[in-house]
């Protein structure tokens, strides 16, 4: 049987159970769990601190949620999620290399990257109006509309980036920013963030799904928004 194990940034207890986590990593969580519902899997979740003692299986799918993972836990994606986790140097690398813009933003292209290549989905954004008595972090919106110019420019972008950081096939949200028809660049999240919530039950399959297609070798034909 397929062993998963979820690490989120959260305190996890010795069963597996979250003692304290935000609104969005409990509903990451879930939307992992009825994605992977589908195969004949066994998942752990672990809390960050839970893994420093432990060594990955050969036979395990890791799939962290976090970028914040113990130096000494070794897994495939490492150079990925440390590059990652180095917000500004990577900003550095990034506009030494193509000469783009680097500040923060707030909003995301999704990358779908499949052993074939990569699928765009549709861009996720920040709510006009925070609505009152929900968390910051679930007031995310999906789809952000954008001409077709400025579409080309961000799948562009998302691809010299991916392509630099050598990313393997995974879910990856690429946070921007924009004013008027220039775009920058902010950072690189390689597994659907707290924005990916956005995605559910809005796209077909939502990012989370998309993922573990990814990470599992799974045809993704299309994403489609309805």
């Amino acid at each position: 049987m397929l062993e998963v194990w979820i690490v989120v940034d959260a305190e996890v207890n010795a069963t597996g159970e979250l003692v304290a986590t935000s609104p969005a990593t409990a509903i990451m969580i879930e939307a992992l769990r009825k994605a992977i519902a589908e195969s004949c899997t066994t998942i752990k979740v672990f809390g960050k601190n839970n893994i420093n003692s432990l060594k990955l299986p050969k036979d395990v799918v890791f799939c962290p949620l976090t970028l914040q993972l113990p130096n000494n836990f070794d897994f495939p994606e490492k150079t990925i999620f440390k590059a990652c986790e180095k917000v500004e140097f990577f900003r550095y690398l990034i506009s030494e290399k193509f000469g783009y813009v680097t500040r923060s933003g707030n909003f995301w292209l999704p990358v779908v990257l499949t052993e074939k290549g990569p699928v765009y989905a549709e861009a996720i954004g920040l709510r006009n109006e925070i609505s009152p008595g929900l968390a910051v972090e679930l007031n995310y919106s999906q789809p952000v509309h954008f001409s077709d110019a400025m579409r080309q420019q961000l799948y562009q972008m998302a691809y010299n980036i991916l392509k630099f950081l050598n990313a393997s096939p995974a879910t990856y949200l690429i946070q921007f920013g924009f004013i008027d028809q220039e775009i920058w660049f902010d950072r690189v999240w390689p597994f659907p963030a707290a924005p990916a919530i956005a995605s559910i039950d809005t796209q077909t399959p939502d990012l989370f799904t998309c993922h573990w297609y990814c990470l599992t070798n799974q045809p993704i034909i299309d994403l489609t928004i309805g």
